[in-house]
């Protein structure tokens, strides 16, 4: 037994990045396939929290299309209470969805005390993957 939760636990963090210590994962586990260039309107993805900054409060997370980011994929807020792992379905956000072939996706977490501001963030975190992958 626990060998296969060490197994899942490897697998949540796998394509996490870390930045001083604080770390997301994530997975496109349920998420709609599209490829058709025009992305579906869906719910977040459960993230897997580590090393989360004292005095975090919120933690805002974004989107980001390495292959094209200039396109807004859009992001949302996440209270933070301690958890290791956040709700799936919080917010809503432009799915991954690239018109030719594999593109490779960022996902960004800010950790903040204050909802209303993003300029003196706590700690970033990102992980990326592929999608389709």
């Amino acid at each position: 037994m626990k060998f296969l939760v060490a197994f899942i636990v490897s697998l949540l963090f796998a394509n996490s990045a870390s930045a001083g210590g604080f770390s997301i994962g994530f997975d496109w586990s349920g998420l709609r396939r599209c490829t058709s260039g025009r992305p579906n309107v869906v719910g977040n993805p459960a993230f897997t929290l580590a090393n989360v900054p004292a005095g975090t409060r919120w933690i805002y997370f974004r989107l980001t299309d390495l292959d094209v980011p200039t396109y807004n994929h859009g992001g949302g807020w996440i209270a933070y209470n301690g958890e290791s792992v956040t709700k799936a379905g919080v917010f809503r956000y432009n799915s991954p969805c690239p018109p030719n072939g594999t593109h490779i996706y960022e996902w960004q977490a800010i950790a903040t005390d204050n909802r209303d501001s993003l300029q003196n963030p706590l700690g970033i975190a990102r992980a990326t993957r592929p999608y389709p992958d």
